[in-house]
């Protein structure tokens, strides 16, 4: 006999009211949440808190009374967060918070799907892994060389190519970014306009660079900062 989990219990603490109808449009919209308060401050949401539990919190950083940022650290066992704000620059002190995503408004519901989704509890069972190694065809002199996605280290966009860096050589494919990002795959992260990096070959994240395992440092372009940051609280 097959159990139905528990739905997700979820929080808006918000002083926007467009906020509180947009997030409870779509908490009532997805299978596996429900709404178990809406909270104008952090004051209330400490209310709240004390009275019920909680599993998920959408929660703005600019508030009257007290921050986002400052509720959460003060909380001993915050629930899984999702920050919701127009302030693109409390990225990085989200990731520190340890939040589950980082939702820029305005943000659509296919955007909310997506942070949701990091959630455990509705994460799908992993498919089976596929077995057939994955790589590019590059031309070479000699003819077409087969590239492994696996020594793939980052990619640069340079106009209408792009350079695969391995650990032993550079090669030239003639193929946009955004191809790149749909032939690579999820393990591959967009940090960048012009960069594209292996997530096994992430050594340290900082603010605005990422450090690979051989020390080479690529730039973090602001409209990726979020999706990467995120990407890691998975």
């Amino acid at each position: 006999m097959t159990t139905t989990p528990a739905p997700v219990r979820c929080l808006i603490v918000d002083d926007e009211p467009l906020a509180h109808q947009v997030l409870t449009q779509f908490i009532g919209q997805t299978p596996g949440l429900t709404l178990t308060g809406k909270c104008r401050n952090a004051m209330e949401a400490y209310e709240h808190l004390a009275q019920q539990p909680v599993d998920l919190l959408f929660l703005d950083i600019e508030m009257p009374l007290m921050t986002g940022l400052d509720f959460l650290r003060n909380l001993r066992q915050p629930p899984k967060t999702v920050l919701t704000t127009a302030y693109r620059e409390y990225a990085y002190e989200g990731y520190e918070l340890d939040v589950l995503d980082y939702l820029l408004k305005p943000f659509s519901y296919e955007r909310f799907m997506k942070a949701i989704s990091r959630l455990p509890a509705l994460q799908p069972a992993p498919p089976a892994e596929e077995t057939a190694e994955k790589y590019l065809l590059v031309k070479e002199r000699q003819g077409l060389l087969k590239v492994p996605h696996r020594d793939i280290i980052y990619v640069e966009g340079c106009k209408d190519y792009v350079k695969l860096m391995t650990a032993t050589k550079t090669y030239l494919l003639h193929q946009t970014m955004k191809e790149m990002v749909e032939i690579l795959g999820p393990s591959y992260l967009r940090v960048h306009r012009s960069f594209i990096v292996a997530a096994a070959h992430i050594k340290l994240l900082q603010p605005d660079t990422v450090q690979l395992l051989d020390a080479t440092l690529i730039p973090i372009g602001n409209s990726y900062k979020a999706d990467l940051l995120a990407f890691f609280k998975k």
